[in-house]
């Protein structure tokens, strides 16, 4: 028996030296998914929060980042901490079930696993630290003891801060035993890791909760589509393992457990998979977000198949099917003729060159894309800057470049503008051959940009009564360190004040707003009210009313809440 211990663990090192080696090779030589640039420039600028997640991901790329300046650096962090995820779950799972062979063809097997074991997203601090809290939750529930509560609030807090999913993992781990609540270190628990969590909870305050009005208003869709339901099931199953993943969750559903912690990993298991099932019924749900489940998933299948004899199908299946994953991988490093034709392939070929060839143009000088928060992102990355900027205009969605202060350096500076299709006939524009195909830039010599204005009602609006006409008094927010004019007397490029109404998928046309601007100058960090008048739709219904700042050339960007408004 010890023998067989003895060699369960020879082959786990040897699995563990062959899983870091594919992913430093892959980390290597793979150009960086254009998520990964975002997360780059995040740690350019390390803060306690971000626009879209929590700053785990920024702290592991800085520190990866200034260790080895390249991809590798970049990816550091997530191959060392997918390597230690799975000596953790080995850990977790021996007590119950020591089957090597399976643990590994099970392991490997899973897509997800793949994925996270090189690329640097906040679901890769997310996955070591969702490890990291089940394998100390295991000794906390076996033992209450103080180091095992200390340790525990200590990767709570980590958990939330990768990412904001963890809060589902913390809810589900409670709901299975409540009996924790009655132990007073439970409750030391929580008061330690809150404590560690209120520099972001702060700064969320200061910056006007952004993440969640993104993650809960701004990214619901305004109709369901029966898509967005099929689409995540049959991700979930893919993800799992193409060829084996069906087998898993059969797998899963059947494991019978009185033991508290396996009671936990099952609780979780069911909850955050049915949590993303209802999501679908507001919009559209990523298929990677249920990783911390798609973890669950395999502890379970795999605690119910080792009590049993693997079928011999079963193993072959799933060495195809690793081996399908593992071709994958390297399509991602070598380039194949016939598969460049994949967009998904092609995707992640060609990127650094793109950067340089638009560098070359634009030189130093600040280069503005527009309506994408990655092109900008994979722009800076590759030339190891912050010169590029992300306009958002009014039918994106909002993100980090909405708060940087990279804005505030272009105001009235001589910038690059830089767009995948023409910026109009006659226009004076260079034509860009790159390696993504063509763009166009043109020279801007005095920017004029107020992305960060804040344009809303003084006043909550009441029921609008259809294709009326609405006064209200609109409040105009300067963030900026220096006085603002929206008057035109003077200007090359005109500033509109303009709003439109939502009502489903897409805005309707903009219209200018009634509203005299001529005069509105607004000190540095001031506001001034303007009284305003716009139309109401001429049908009936539930609208989000939106204002927008337009400078030219620029499409105006989304200066106001959405604004939620009933037509009658």
């Amino acid at each position: 028996m010890l023998q067989t211990k003895k060699s369960a663990e020879q082959i786990l090192l040897i699995f563990l030296g062959v899983w870091t080696l594919l992913n430093i090779i892959q980390a290597t030589f793979v150009e960086v998914h254009a998520d990964e640039a975002y997360y780059w420039v995040y740690s350019r600028f390390l803060d306690w929060g971000y626009f879209d997640h929590p700053p785990m991901v920024a702290l592991f790329i800085k520190i990866g980042d200034a260790l080895l300046p390249g991809t590798l650096g970049l990816r550091l962090f997530t191959v060392i901490t997918s390597t230690l995820s799975v000596f953790l779950l080995w850990k977790i799972v021996k007590p119950y079930a020591e089957n090597i062979k399976l643990f590994i063809l099970l392991f490997a097997s899973v897509v997800l696993f793949h994925v996270y074991g090189f690329i640097t997203t906040p679901d890769s601090p997310l996955f070591f630290f969702t490890v990291l809290f089940f394998y100390i939750y295991q000794k906390y529930v076996a033992s209450d003891q103080l180091k095992w509560a200390f340790l525990l609030a200590l990767v709570i807090a980590c958990l939330l801060y990768s990412k904001y999913h963890g809060i589902l993992v913390l809810f589900f781990t409670i709901l299975s035993n409540l009996k924790l609540l009655k132990r007073p270190s439970f409750w030391l628990i929580v008061g330690i890791a809150v404590l560690a969590f209120l520099p972001h909870i702060w700064w969320q305050v200061q910056n006007n909760y952004p993440s969640f009005y993104y993650h809960v208003i701004d990214r619901s869709a305004a109709f369901y589509k029966s898509k967005f339901t099929t689409e995540y099931l049959l991700a979930q199953l893919a993800l799992a393992g193409p060829l084996v993943g069906w087998f898993l969750y059969q797998a899963a559903v059947r494991l019978k457990t009185e033991d508290a912690f396996i009671r936990a990993i099952k609780v979780n298991f069911y909850g955050i998979f049915i949590f993303f099932l209802f999501s679908t019924l507001k919009g559209r749900v990523e298929a990677h977000w249920t990783l911390p489940g798609m973890l669950c998933l395999f502890i379970l299948a795999y605690l119910f198949m080792a009590k049993k004899e693997t079928p011999k199908w079963l193993e072959k299946l799933a060495i195809v099917n690793i081996v399908l994953i593992i071709l994958t991988r390297l399509i991602l490093i070598i380039p194949v003729g016939s598969l460049m034709k994949i967009k998904v392939v092609a995707y992640y070929f060609g990127n650094q060159v793109w950067a340089k060839q638009i560098h070359e143009k634009a030189g130093d000088a600040p280069v503005i894309f527009t309506d994408s928060f990655q092109v900008p992102s994979r722009y800076n990355y590759y030339n190891r800057s912050i010169k590029g900027f992300g306009y958002d205009s009014r039918y994106y969605r909002k993100n980090q470049y909405d708060i940087w202060s990279l804005e505030d350096s272009l105001r009235n500076k001589k910038a690059y503008y830089v767009l995948p299709s023409s910026h109009g006939e006659g226009m004076k524009q260079d034509t860009i051959s790159t390696s993504k195909g063509p763009y166009y830039g043109r020279w801007i010599a005095s920017v004029r940009m107020y992305q960060k204005v804040a344009v809303n009602p003084v006043e909550k609006l009441a029921t609008l009564k259809k294709g009326t006409e609405i006064s209200l008094k609109l409040k105009i927010t300067n963030p900026y360190d220096e006085e603002i004019s929206l008057g035109n007397s003077g200007e090359k490029w005109k500033c509109f004040l303009e709003y439109s109404f939502r009502n489903g998928e897409d805005l309707a046309e903009f219209k200018q707003v009634i509203a005299d601007l001529e005069h509105i100058r607004i000190p540095a960090k001031q506001s001034v009210e303007l009284p305003a008048k716009f139309i109401a739709p001429s049908s009936a219904g539930k609208y989000k009313l939106i204002f927008s700042l337009r400078t030219e050339p620029f499409s105006g960007g989304r200066n106001s809440n959405m604004i939620a408004v009933e037509v009658k």
